[in-house]
């Protein structure tokens, strides 16, 4: 398990089961400020914000769209600029649990991935997105098969044992797109991206079909999703010569979509940091970013994605990972994507 953040494992307090999963802007009244070691309350409806953790400073105006600036995520006050929308721009990151018992979920993903980008497509004449897959281990495969690729040692009849000798650094790197998911119930092939690129454009052919070859990241891995969207969003892997070159664009909306079987207790670090690597990418503006969990939304006290998820941006949506249809709940995600594109002041 590779670090990327340096800080505590320590879990931030959770919120009230029955606050609702969905959350556009605030209209209502501001959440209440943490007191003392205890997270503050708020109604908890559609509209307003949740209770809030300990280590964040999020409010919100009362004006649709707005935030107040996160001060202790460095956030600037972006003033009164006016919004010009992301006229259909998105970069889309899928970050995809490698643990067990994932097999469903991944098909599932796969399943409603093509009705997804339909409807955003419907929604923007000019859509040009990048989309982009990482699981949450460093690690290529099977540790197991890729020490002794034989019968005796992997037992996986389908393990690609040729690509051993192939794989890259950007392969083992936490937070690089997926291009060969190997392993236990993974596609063990390479998925063909074009371009040399870790993620898909609108060159590449057969969308979906990729889609799929990319999501289908096995069970065989772990699932520190935190610590993965972190790796994701530095500089050094998406600038010029790094993994992820030219993913991220500053004049891009950003959705990110979380799926996991299980609570994220071993990140490195903790929400408030992982949501402050997610704004940084994004000149400090959480409204440039749309958050999806496909997860438990519940939000349990441990539940730390729940944290970053439903804290620290206005729009975010939680679905439940036991839904034998994932569809209606990224119909509600394209909802999110097209009224927060609407409020987009590109940097």
């Amino acid at each position: 398990m590779s670090a990327v953040l340096a800080g505590t494992l320590a879990a931030c307090e959770g919120p009230d089961p029955a606050a609702s999963s969905f959350a556009l802007p605030p209209t209502a009244s501001s959440a209440p400020a943490p007191t003392g070691d205890e997270p503050g309350t708020s109604t908890g409806t559609t509209g307003t914000s949740g209770p809030v953790p300990e280590d964040s400073s999020t409010s919100s105006t009362g004006e649709p769209g707005t935030t107040v600036p996160l001060q202790d995520l460095g956030m600037p006050d972006l003033g009164d600029l006016h919004p010009v929308g992301c006229k259909g721009k998105i970069d889309f990151l899928f970050v995809i649990s490698r643990f067990g018992y994932m097999e469903t979920m991944q098909e599932r993903l796969i399943e409603a991935f093509p009705d997804f980008i339909a409807t955003i497509q419907s929604k923007f004449v000019d859509f040009d997105y990048h989309i982009m897959v990482v699981d949450g281990d460093a690690t290529w495969g099977s540790e197991v098969c890729n020490a002794d690729c034989n019968p005796t040692g992997c037992p996986y009849p389908d393990y690609p044992c040729d690509a051993i000798e192939s794989i890259t650094a950007c392969d083992v790197t936490m937070g690089a797109g997926t291009v060969f998911p190997a392993g236990k119930g993974a596609s063990n092939v390479d998925c063909g991206i074009v371009g040399g690129r870790r993620y898909l454009t609108r060159e590449q052919p057969n969308l979906s079909e990729t889609f799929a070859c990319l999501a289908q990241v096995g069970l065989t891995g772990d699932h520190l999703l935190g610590e993965a969207v972190t790796a994701a969003m530095q500089p050094a892997i998406n600038d010029p010569g790094g993994c992820n070159e030219g993913f991220l664009r500053d004049d891009a909306l950003l959705m990110i979509t979380f799926i996991s079987n299980t609570l994220d207790l071993y990140s490195a670090g903790k929400p408030k940091l992982w949501a402050e690597a997610i704004a940084n990418a994004k000149h400090g503006d959480p409204n440039s970013v749309v958050m999806f969990s496909i997860h438990f939304p519940e939000c349990n006290p441990s539940d730390r994605l729940c944290d970053l998820v439903k804290y620290y941006f206005p729009y975010w949506h939680i679905a439940d990972n036991a839904d034998a249809d994932y569809r209606p709940a990224f119909e509600v995600a394209t909802d999110l994507v097209e009224e927060a594109c609407s409020a987009f002041i590109p940097q």
